[in-house]
């Protein structure tokens, strides 16, 4: 059941939504820790993923949570009418699928190529975050993100063993209809009551970032003059 704290659609505040996709992913870490420091040390992947679409702009989205495997035969065939239900009727949306492969070597046997991703994307999805693998990179529907813990030339015996439960990938623990937020760098679960803070945060440390990176390039720069940067940006609050 979705949990009655959550927007039921990016409409309902598409000003913070908007702002929230214009920034990437460490910014939204950054300013998340500040305005909710009980979030420095969790809700964000600790193990590197393999970045398919790197060229492709941070995307944010409701969670459908899914626990695959591909190691061992299933013992019957998955539910795919219920589970593709669960993608596009299952939660708010846009959704983000949270895949996280149980098997004992995660990755054995690729769940996304060229017809799930188009299948997710048609139905609403707007990317993947696993720890499994993916594959068909070319012939993937090419606006599909996908953060991966492989690429894996077989799908194996992959199955779907449930969804809509709490998963952990490379990490990141994640809840049905969590709000996440990804890009090349990685993603992170953004509780909702802290949206609208995080922009504004967010805002505040990119000027103060600003300050420092444009002394650092200019001629003469030194330590003298850093010190004054650092003095400019204590100015901002």
């Amino acid at each position: 059941m979705t949990d009655p704290s959550i927007p039921l659609s990016p409409e309902t505040s598409s000003e913070i939504w908007n702002a929230l996709l214009a920034l990437d992913t460490p910014t939204v870490c950054n300013a998340l820790e500040v305005v909710n420091p009980g979030r420095r040390a969790w809700g964000f992947n600790i193990r590197p993923f393999v970045c398919v679409r790197p060229a492709l702009s941070p995307m944010l989205g409701f969670a459908r949570t899914v626990r695959i495997r591909a190691a061992h035969r299933p013992a019957k065939r998955m539910d795919a009418d219920g589970y593709y239900q669960y993608i596009a009727e299952g939660g708010p949306m846009p959704s983000i699928a949270i895949v996280q492969d149980v098997d004992d070597t995660p990755g054995y046997g690729a769940y996304w190529g060229e017809v799930n991703t188009n299948i997710h994307f048609g139905l609403g999805c707007l990317g993947v975050v696993t720890n499994g693998s993916v594959r068909d990179i070319p012939d993937s529907q090419e606006k599909f993100q996908m953060l991966a813990g492989m690429i894996n030339p077989s799908h194996a015996f992959v199955n779907v063993v449930d969804w809509g439960g709490d998963v952990n990938v490379h990490g990141m623990e994640v809840s049905h209809a969590n709000l996440v937020h990804a890009d090349m760098h990685g993603a992170v679960v953004v509780p909702a009551g802290d949206a609208e803070a995080i922009v504004e945060e967010a805002a505040k440390i990119m000027a103060r970032e600003h300050i420092v990176i444009e002394a650092s390039q200019k001629p003469g720069f030194n330590m003298e003059k850093l010190r004054e940067a650092w003095k400019g940006q204590a100015e901002i609050h």
